[in-house]
């Protein structure tokens, strides 16, 4: 049925404990442990005559050789991806990553942009011994138009620092990560992060208004305008949101800021089955319609592994949790309004801390239009949903809230759940969504996969996985399968998590299993992550040959000796 096994097997990873590319006794490296690949011959060595030429153009503290420093550059922060680059550069201006471009390109010297190095694919490390370039240094804002909420800033710019800046002029960013505190902007637009704001701001290659990109060439390309609308041809912007880095370095970014919202309210519900889910997440698109930022989902092994791992979290809806303790702290007089009251509790057996004035004290489930739906009632959750809303007026928010919470409670969509009543309590619903990636770091190594599919199969996914784990490796029960993800997106989050680390063995169980069945449900590899060093063998899985040969092409036209981040997305071996 399916036909890119032998091709992904070409590429297919060997991973250990401790992930190194092979042949790490010799100075310079000839094959990938990852990825199968062989470093190319075209590819000059880096001399002393090159590290002293960047030291000259740079300064002397902008280029690091020291083995140390190097550490964490060269691995990435899944630590599954060992690069053995020997040089860091950190230039600060646009015209610095320009003389560096035309000069590693006059030398076929290969190069790695890199941001934050948050990403998830081992997109943004090298794979053999090439010369990292950060851009780390090139934090300036360069513009803001309060009239528009047109930002422009440089491509070293933490998310989190630029969505502070905007929020003084009464903006946000259309973006929102996890790795917000630590990832970069230009990162993001070649990553074409999506993130938890997808569904309300729409993507990246919607928001980003202009780029400047320096070329492997060192040739400037100057796209960087702030218009909403400019049709004078190819939108050549595109071609780099996305692109991982391979075709060109970001510098700068234009970007359309939205109005920060006067009323968000946030909740988390609780959900008897994932079917459960997709009808929750149907009635928010029809009755929360214009306000629904948000929509997200974890199943039951997530909410464990969070509270096994990490200290001071907790599930929102039990008695430690934010619904309960938390809000004795902040609770005013029952029914009060405002954002210092305590967490309407949708069930009404919650007694502890729990505003009365919820819709759930105007629930009778006895009234349900079905027993099927009220016996749902009294299942245990096996889901978890967090769905926030922005909007302009808080009244009309609430109230649209409140029908739609009473909508899915009578229906038996939903078994407990509550609404924050302050950003404190909103932060902590958040923070449980947030973390899920950490908790299973702690918990093991993890295999890690974003995918998209057609929601109604999303969860289908994380099941047949761990059936197949089940089948494969009866010995190995001690192996964490769970999901989560953007359920208002189609966008699955499938981690497995093995306490011991990586293992070929569990690998071979994994894939191409995990690819060919999304291949057989009309679903992507890569919903928001990127292919990077991971996916660059499976690409088949998701694009057609055909497909595949048009960005070789573009590749080659525009990086004709291959020298920026080699090995990754469209890997093609340089002669």
């Amino acid at each position: 049925m399916f036909t890119n096994r032998i091709v992904f097997n070409t590429f297919k990873a060997v991973r250990s404990n401790v992930l190194f590319c092979a042949g790490e006794s010799s100075p310079i490296f000839k094959r990938c442990g990852h990825c199968q690949a062989t470093r190319g011959p075209s590819y000059s060595q880096l001399q002393t005559s090159d590290v002293e030429w960047f030291k000259r153009c740079l300064g002397e503290s902008n280029v690091v050789t020291d083995v140390e420093r190097l550490k964490s550059f060269n691995r990435d922060w899944m630590k599954k991806y060992q690069g053995h680059s020997q040089l860091l550069l950190r230039p600060k201006t646009t015209q610095h990553v320009s003389e560096v471009l035309a000069y590693c390109n006059e030398r076929s010297l290969p190069i790695v942009p890199q941001g934050g190095n948050t990403g998830l694919v081992g997109g943004g490390v090298p794979v053999f011994d090439e010369i990292i370039l950060s851009t780390q240094g090139m934090t300036r804002i360069l513009s803001f138009e309060e009239s528009s909420g047109a930002l422009v800033a440089e491509a070293g710019c933490v998310l989190q620092a630029l969505d502070d800046h905007v929020t003084g002029h009464g903006y946000i960013m259309p973006l929102d990560l996890g790795a917000k505190g630590s990832c970069c902007i230009g990162g993001n637009v070649s990553t074409n992060a999506g993130g938890l704001r997808l569904l309300r701001y729409g993507s990246l290659h919607g928001s980003v208004l202009g780029l400047e990109v320096v070329m492997a060439d060192g040739t400037i390309l100057d796209l960087l305008k702030t218009l909403r609308k400019d049709n004078t041809g190819y939108d050549l912007k595109q071609l780099f949101i996305g692109a991982e880095g391979t075709l060109g370095v970001i510098t700068a970014v234009a970007i359309q800021c939205a109005p920060r919202p006067a009323s968000v309210q946030s909740v988390f519900l609780a959900c008897p089955s994932f079917e459960a889910v997709t009808k929750v997440l149907g009635t928010a698109k029809t009755m929360l319609a214009e306000i629904l930022s948000a929509a997200e989902f974890l199943d039951q092994h997530c909410m464990r592994v969070v509270e096994e791992q990490l200290e001071g979290v907790s599930n929102p809806l039990t008695d430690s949790g934010t619904c309960t303790a938390a809000s004795a702290a902040v609770a005013a007089a029952p029914g009060s309004e405002g954002t210092n009251k305590g967490p309407a509790c949708t069930d009404s057996n919650t007694t502890t801390g729990c505003s009365t004035s919820s819709f759930a004290s105007t629930f009778d489930p006895d009234n349900a239009a079905s027993s099927s739906s009220s016996a749902s009632l009294q299942l245990p959750p096996r889901f978890y949903m967090v769905i926030e809303t922005h909007g302009s007026h808080e009244a009309h928010d609430v109230e649209k809230l409140d029908a739609f919470l009473e909508a899915v409670m009578s229906e038996g969509h939903v078994l407990d759940g509550c609404v924050a009543t302050s950003k404190a309590q909103s932060d902590s619903m958040w923070h449980i969504r947030e973390v899920i990636a950490e908790a299973c770091g702690r918990a093991g190594s993890v295999y890690k996969y974003d995918v998209s599919l057609p929601v109604q199969v999303m969860y289908q996914l994380v099941e047949a996985v761990q059936q197949r784990l089940a089948s494969q490796l009866p010995h190995r029960q001690d192996i964490l399968t769970l999901g989560y993800g953007h359920v208002g997106d189609g966008n699955l989050h499938l981690n497995v998590s093995v306490p011991s680390g990586y293992s070929q063995e569990v690998q071979e169980v994994l894939e191409p299993f995990i690819y060919e069945w999304i291949q057989g449900h009309s679903g992507s590899i890569s919903a928001e992550h990127g292919i990077g060093l991971m996916k660059a063998g499976a690409l088949t899985y998701s694009k057609s040959l055909k497909a595949i040969q048009v960005m070789s092409s573009i590749k080659s036209m525009l990086d004709p000796k291959g020298i920026i981040n080699p090995y990754k997305v469209v890997y093609k071996q340089q002669a």
